[in-house]
């Protein structure tokens, strides 16, 4: 393996009632809070309630934020910008899923930035100050809030990008399997398959010697897969929600990455894809993930067969490496598809007319040193790949 550093001071509050902490957590911030949250699926099932009741024993002073969208927007990244800077904002709290998280993230930067926002999004300059911000989570998939990274859209110019930063960590974040109950199944669904997706971006890499490291991304996924079924028969079921919960936690917190850096190509034309469709990230990963695959597979056959054979059974006899590499990539998608997962473009309704200006969006990723860090890809590879998913 590669030298690494690790860091990561977020410190996390995981299980029943730990929101119980959150007033205890606020006392060493200041008292004016913004409080960052979505579409009101808080205030549907009781958790914004409870949330500012713990903000007014806390005597803190709340500015809200709602609204944020399943792909955060530029537009309001802004807005939250412009409440913190006027109403002197000391500290900002999320609740809500990754996309609430992400968009808190970046108004934390940006409010302590001169310029543009966008400056540092689209990594002209990296952020290096931000107001502090803790979370609550209510949907297990990104793992946004125990890491630095953010992906913010700019819809006007059809851009959507990821980016990070040290200061960028959530100073705590509380995670209550039960706040994750009343998430349907379809974002149940999406959810499982972006950490199992966040997984696959991380195995694939060039190192050598990292045996530990696959194997606990082998542990994530088959927890996943062994768990995802039951838990959509039983949406309430506390075990079930719980094990997901911090499946998503670990599959992007940095654990699963020491000591080299994965590929990430697919969630870079995914990006490409969404910024132009609007589509549910997860969604177009459970799409694109298999065909990336199945186009990058001959450059390591072998660690696409070891990756299968320790997340599905496969009968290996009689077949070769790439036989049984392509049979799991198969079930890979069934399996996606099984719990209600899309599987083309078409289930979008998207077509091949967009297609090159998607991959122009994507192929710009290029400027900053090369597209997949596990088999280098072009422009034209990745229109295959796109095409391929239709």
């Amino acid at each position: 393996m590669e030298n690494f550093i690790y860091y990561n001071p977020t410190k996390l509050m995981f299980g029943k009632g730990q929101l119980e902490g959150l007033k205890s957590e606020l006392a060493r911030y200041g008292k004016r809070v913004l409080l960052v949250y979505g579409g009101g699926s808080i205030k549907k099932n009781g958790l914004y309630d409870k949330v500012i009741s713990a903000l007014k024993e806390a005597d803190a002073e709340v500015f809200e934020l709602s609204g944020v969208e399943p792909n955060p927007r530029l537009t309001t990244v802004k807005k939250g910008i412009d409440i913190c800077q006027k109403e002197n904002i000391d500290f900002l709290l999320a609740v809500g899923g990754g996309s609430v998280i992400d968009c808190t993230k970046a108004i934390a930067a940006g409010a302590e930035y001169d310029g543009d926002v966008w400056d540092i999004i689209s990594k002209k300059t990296n952020a290096q100050k931000a107001l502090p911000f803790g979370t609550v989570l209510t949907l297990a998939a990104t793992g946004s809030e125990m890491n630095p990274d953010s992906v913010i859209t700019n819809w006007e110019t059809n851009e959507k990008y990821v980016w990070g930063s040290s200061v960028t960590h959530p100073a705590f974040s509380i995670l209550d399997p039960e706040h994750t109950y009343s998430v349907p199944e379809n974002q149940t669904v999406y959810g499982m398959v972006d950490m199992m997706s966040h997984v696959f971006e991380q195995y694939f890499h060039n190192v050598k010697n990292t045996p530990l490291q696959d194997r606990m991304c082998f542990a994530v996924l088959q927890t996943v897969i062994e768990t995802a079924p039951k838990l959509l028969e039983d949406l309430q079921n506390y075990e079930h929600r719980e094990t997901i919960l911090y499946a998503g936690t670990i599959a992007l917190n940095g654990t699963l990455q020491m000591g080299y850096f994965g590929d990430w190509a697919s969630h870079t034309i995914e990006h490409a894809v969404s910024a132009v469709y609007d589509i549910p990230h997860a969604g177009g990963l459970a799409i694109l993930f298999p065909n990336w695959m199945r186009h990058t597979l001959d450059h390591n056959v072998e660690r696409f067969k070891n990756l299968m054979l320790n997340m599905f059974d496969i009968e290996t006899e009689g077949k070769s490496d790439r036989d049984i590499a392509l049979e799991g990539i198969d079930k890979l998608s069934a399996f996606w598809t099984s719990l209600g997962a899309p599987s083309r473009l078409a289930d979008y309704d998207i077509g091949e007319d967009q297609l090159d200006k998607i991959a122009d969006i994507a192929a710009k990723e290029m400027e900053y040193g090369g597209f997949g860090n596990f088999m280098k890809l072009n422009r034209d590879d990745i229109l295959a790949i796109l095409k391929a998913s239709l």
